[in-house]
C-alpha cells in the first residue's frame, strides 16, 4: 500500500535529499477560508504581510494557475475531501443556503430558483482522511468543516481527532474567546481563534512526532466577521495613510459594488494573525526535526471577498471575487512543499484544481491511488518532479446566486480558453486567459466555433454526472428586481464607501466584543 522512496531516485538529488530519514512522510494540509489570490505578499500584495506563508511558497512549488473547485466554501471543501468536481458530488452551494422556492424568502427577486443540493458529505465516498487512515496515518482536523450536520462531522469521515469542526461556516462568537463552538472549549477569555487552532495542531504534531500523521488545519479566517487587535489595526491603518488613501474604494460590478483597493486595516490584521498561526505550526515541525519529512500543502477554498459578506479585499487584476464566476472567484494560492525535492520556488503554469490534491498527496506519500474515488483529480507529482501532464478540461458548476453578486453559471477551462455558460439566459462568455487574464473582453461572438465546441463539451459532462439545475421562477417580478438594483446603487454603494473611510479614521471604534480583547487566565 505504501513504500519508501527508493534510494536510486535519491541518488540523482542533492546531498540534503539523499540523507532524508527513511520513514513515510507526514502531511500538513493548510486551508484558509476566503483567502484571495492576491492576499499574500508572495502573490503580489504590497499591503498584507505574510512571511510564514511566503516561506512555504519559496521552499515549495507554486502553481500559478491553481483553482478552487468552487467559488464558495462547502462545495470546494467537499471536492478537497473527495477528489470530485461539485456537479458530481452535488454539494453545489454553501450548506445552509436557501434553494428552490425558499429562495423567495430573501426577497432577491431573481429570475431563477436556485437548484436543490446535497447537505451532507456522502458516507459512500472514501475521503482523503479515510485513505490516509487506511494507510496507517494518524489523522487530525482543526477548524472550519461546514460539510454537514451532526453525523457528518470530521470524525465521521476519517479524522481521528476533531478540534473545532462542525456544521457552521463562520466563527460563531467571533475570533476572540468566548466563542460559540461545541467542538472547541473556551479556555482563556480573549484568546485568538486562529492562534488557538494553530496551537492545537502543534500540540497534536508534538504528541505524534514518532508516528506518521495527516494534519488538516482549516482556518475559519479570513471569513467574516472580520476582526483584529487594536495594535494590528493601527499598524495597517498607518500603512494605508502612508501609502495614500484613494478617494474611492469600490466600483459597481454587474450586480453588486466590488472593492478595488487593498486598504482594509481590520482585514489586514486578520490576515497577519492567520499567518502568525501558520508560523506556529511550521516552527513546531522545525523544532521537532520533522520539517524535512513533512509535505506541506497550502491553498484556499474560494476567492477573496471583494463583494458581499464583509467586502474585505481586492483580487485585482483578476475580475470578481468569492461567489463570482470570474477568475477572482476561483483562482487561489496553491503551494506544495516536498522537502526532499529540490523545487524551491519553482512555478508551474499548468491549470490545477483542488480536486487534484487528493491523488497528489497519496502519490507523494507512496500510497496507492484510488482512481474510482478521486474521479476528477490527477496526481501532480509528475509536474512537481519536472515532468509534464496532458491537457485536460476543468469544470465548475454553480446553479445558484449566492451572497456576493455572482450569477448561476457553469464553467469549462481547457488550455487557454475559459467558457462561462449563464443559466438565466443561456448565454456564453468566452475568454482567452493567456491574453486576457482579467476577463475584460468576451470574444464568444468572434470565436463561434470554439464557443460551441466548449459549450457542448460542458453540457455533455453536466448531463453525464447528472448535475442539479436551477429552474425558472414563475413568480419573477422585473419591477421588483429593478427596484432592488436601484437600492444597491443608491444606498449600499455609498454606505460601503463611508464604512471604508470610517475604518481608516484615527478615532475608529469597532464592536466592543473584540476591540482590545486580551487573554486572561482567571
Amino acid at each position: 500500500m505504501f513504500w519508501l522512496i527508493p534510494f536510486v531516485v535519491l541518488q540523482s538529488c542533492t546531498q540534503k535529499e539523499a540523507t532524508r530519514v527513511e520513514r513515510f512522510p507526514n502531511v500538513l494540509f493548510i486551508l484558509v477560508d476566503d483567502l484571495g489570490i492576491k492576499d499574500l505578499n508572495c502573490t503580489g500584495s504590497t499591503y498584507y504581510e505574510t512571511p510564514n506563508i511566503d516561506k512555504i511558497a519559496k521552499e515549495g512549488v507554486v502553481f500559478t494557475q491553481g483553482y478552487a473547485a468552487s467559488r464558495v466554501c462547502s462545495p470546494s471543501r467537499a471536492s478537497l475531501m473527495t477528489g470530485k468536481f461539485t456537479a458530481r458530488h452535488h454539494i453545489t452551494d454553501w450548506i445552509g443556503a436557501k434553494s428552490g422556492t425558499a429562495w423567495r424568502d430573501l426577497k432577491r427577486y431573481d429570475k431563477l430558483l436556485p437548484a436543490e443540493y446535497t447537505h451532507n458529505l456522502s458516507k459512500e465516498d472514501i475521503t482523503i482522511a479515510e485513505a490516509m487512515k487506511n494507510a496507517g496515518y494518524k489523522t487530525f482536523f482543526a477548524g472550519k468543516w461546514h460539510l454537514g450536520n451532526e453525523g457528518s462531522y470530521p470524525e465521521d469521515h476519517g479524522f481521528d481527532v476533531n478540534v473545532g469542526g462542525w456544521d457552521k461556516g463562520s466563527p460563531m462568537g467571533g475570533y476572540f474567546s468566548p466563542w460559540d463552538n461545541p467542538k472547541l472549549e473556551n479556555s482563556q477569555d480573549g484568546e485568538n481563534l486562529s492562534l488557538r487552532l494553530a496551537n492545537e495542531t502543534a500540540q497534536f504534531i508534538e504528541q505524534h512526532k514518532d508516528t506518521t500523521f495527516f494534519a488538516f488545519l482549516s482556518f475559519y479566517a479570513v471569513h467574516g466577521p472580520i476582526q483584529t487587535t487594536q495594535d494590528k489595526w493601527r499598524k495597517y491603518r498607518d500603512k494605508s495613510v502612508a501609502r495614500g488613501i484613494a478617494d474611492t474604494g469600490f466600483k459597481m460590478e454587474r450586480n453588486l459594488p466590488i472593492r478595488q483597493e487593498q486598504d482594509n486595516p481590520v482585514y489586514a490584521g486578520l490576515v497577519e494573525t492567520m499567518d502568525d498561526a501558520v508560523g506556529i505550526v511550521l516552527n513546531t515541525l522545525k523544532e521537532l526535526g520533522l520539517d524535512e519529512n513533512t509535505i506541506v500543502v497550502f491553498t484556499s477554498d474560494n476567492g477573496g471577498v471583494s463583494s458581499g459578506d464583509s467586502f474585505s479585499t481586492s483580487n485585482l487584476p483578476f475580475r470578481g471575487g468569492k461567489g463570482y464566476q470570474w477568475e477572482g472567484g476561483i483562482r487561489e494560492p496553491y503551494f506544495i512543499k516536498v522537502p526532499w525535492l529540490n523545487v524551491n520556488g519553482n512555478e508551474i503554469d499548468y491549470p490545477v484544481s483542488g480536486t487534484d490534491l487528493y491523488p497528489t498527496i497519496l502519490d507523494l506519500a507512496g500510497i496507492d491511488l484510488l482512481p474510482g474515488q478521486h474521479l476528477d483529480g490527477v496526481s501532480l507529482k509528475p509536474l512537481i518532479e519536472g515532468d509534464t501532464l496532458n491537457e485536460r478540461p476543468l469544470f465548475w458548476h454553480y446553479p445558484h446566486y449566492g451572497n456576493q453578486g455572482g450569477d448561476p453559471s457553469s464553467i469549462i477551462r481547457q488550455g487557454k480558453w475559459k467558457l462561462i455558460h449563464y443559466w438565466e439566459d443561456n448565454s456564453n462568455e468566452l475568454y482567452d486567459l493567456q491574453r486576457d487574464p482579467s476577463e475584460q473582453l468576451n470574444i464568444a461572438a468572434q470565436n463561434t466555433e470554439k464557443t460551441e465546441a466548449l459549450y457542448h463539451k460542458l453540457n455533455a459532462w453536466l448531463k453525464e454526472v447528472n448535475a442539479n439545475m436551477p429552474e425558472v421562477d414563475t413568480a419573477y417580478d422585473k419591477t421588483l428586481d429593478l427596484e432592488r438594483d436601484s437600492m444597491i446603487r443608491a444606498e449600499l454603494w455609498p454606505s460601503l464607501e463611508q464604512e471604508r473611510k470610517d475604518m481608516l479614521k484615527e478615532d475608529f471604534q469597532p464592536n466592543a466584543d473584540w476591540w482590545g480583547s486580551k487573554v486572561t487566565k482567571d
